[in-house]
């Protein structure tokens, strides 16, 4: 699998979790668990997205929970 058809594949779930988490926000249903994985699929892309020296560096710095959101 290609990394264009991998990172259409995660964004078209990225979708679909946004499109649950909306109904849960209208109903008033928590939706904790779906925010996390779309947090995960945001990290996924961000992963595949990065090139060159800086970009490798940030990717190593993501697997620790302290520099997470960089």
């Amino acid at each position: 699998m290609r990394r264009e058809e991998y990172l259409k594949i995660i964004e078209r779930e990225i979708h679909s979790i946004n499109k649950k988490i909306d109904v849960k926000i209208l109903k008033g249903i928590d939706y904790k668990r779906e925010a996390l994985e779309h947090k995960q699929l945001l990290h996924k892309i961000r992963q595949h997205s990065r090139r060159g020296f800086w970009g490798n560096f940030f990717n190593s710095l993501n697997r620790f929970p302290i520099f997470s959101n960089i």
